[in-house]
């Protein structure tokens, strides 16, 4: 039953208007509805918003909770998820189709070829929201957060946009902080080891995901990062 489900999941995806897949790595190519091929490096805003309003993208989003939230909270501004999953970002898109949230799209891809499919300067702000740790240290790299992510998301964040981090994991969360020091090209904005200890220091940290729900009722700190990579 979940296999079918899944595979329910991955057809009704391919029918989303606002839906584009990547399904080779080696020679990346971006997919849209009816998987008509599409160019929409630089272009995001004009040819997929229909605007020229900012692009902040959510990577990791899987069922694109924070992506939706995000939207909703700024109606003047541009969201996309990205995710490798297609069964996870069916639940954000379907969501936002049902909503009618026009400013929301998704991308299923590697983030590590997220710069094939962005212009230089194309997005202005970047949240990564509860990504998979990866603790064992033979798999630094694959964090999110690592030097050689952080080369990924210069090739593609305008000068001076932001890169949020929201997690659970104290050894994620100092690892972030530890990467950004090593760099003089990073700058560290705002950092908060326990954001429900007291007022929410920026309301948008307000949404929920489904991990943090879990990570909540399991007693755990959410931990928060925002900093410039230049």
């Amino acid at each position: 039953m979940a296999r079918k489900n899944k595979l329910r999941k991955f057809a009704e995806v391919l029918s989303f208007p606002n839906v584009y897949e990547c399904y080779n790595v080696q020679q990346p190519q971006l997919v849209g509805a009816g998987m008509v091929p599409v160019d929409l490096k630089g272009k995001w805003a004009q040819e997929h918003f229909k605007n020229d309003s900012p692009i902040t993208l959510e990577l990791a989003c899987g069922g694109g909770e924070y992506t939706v939230g995000l939207a909703k909270n700024f109606p003047n501004r541009n969201f996309i998820g990205v995710d490798v999953k297609g069964n996870r970002l069916w639940k954000g898109a379907k969501t936002a189709l049902e909503q009618g949230l026009a400013n929301v799209a998704f991308l299923r891809t590697r983030i590590e070829i997220i710069d094939h499919f962005f212009a230089p300067g194309e997005v202005a702000e970047i949240w990564i929201t509860f990504p998979d740790p990866f603790p064992r240290a033979i798999k630094e790299n694959r964090r999110l957060t690592s030097a050689f992510f952080l080369e990924k998301y210069r090739l593609i964040l305008q000068p001076g946009g932001f890169v949020h981090l929201k997690h659970d994991d104290p050894d994620f969360y100092q690892f972030t902080l530890d990467t950004i020091a090593q760099d003089e090209r990073n700058h560290l904005i705002f950092n908060e080891p326990d954001i429900y200890a007291g007022i929410l220091p920026f309301p948008e940290l307000g949404i929920q995901t489904l991990y943090e729900s879990f990570h909540l009722a399991a007693g755990k700190t959410i931990k928060y990062v925002r900093f410039q990579i230049s």
